[in-house]
């Protein structure tokens, strides 16, 4: 019985430091978009499965690469769900990821899906010249 307060109580205490490591959102997405540049919000951005991947900036945004350029993107209700380790469904009409679009993000362990989320504008951000 010991033995098992005290393997609870080593887990908790694992899972509150490796929590207290991580990163805020803030710090997170300004160190993805360090060397870059904001460039005037776009409704929508051309997504295609071979060059455009998505990640999750938790309780933040979600950011998607395409060539060059990261498309930040901050939903308009909800962004505090987003969770570093979901796995977006999104349901473009067409070849194209645009604003108010729905987006839903599923718990990767759980696979339960959580409540849809509609997309705001995209701001692209290209690497400086400088």
């Amino acid at each position: 019985m010991k033995c098992r307060i005290a393997a609870a109580v080593l887990a908790i205490a694992m899972a509150t430091s490796a929590h207290a490591a991580r990163p805020s959102a803030d710090s997170e997405l300004a160190d993805m978009l360090k060397g870059r540049v904001a460039q005037p919000p776009v409704r929508c951005i051309a997504v295609s499965p071979t060059d455009a991947s998505a990640v999750i900036v938790r309780g933040k945004a979600i950011v998607w690469r395409s060539g060059a350029r990261l498309y930040v993107n901050v939903p308009r209700a909800r962004a505090d769900m987003l969770d570093d380790d979901d796995v977006l469904v999104t349901e473009p009409f067409g070849s194209q990821l645009c604003r108010n679009d729905r987006v839903t993000p599923i718990g990767r362990l759980s696979r339960i899906p959580k409540a849809p989320l509609i997309l705001g504008m995209f701001t692209p951000y290209a690497r400086s010249t400088k």
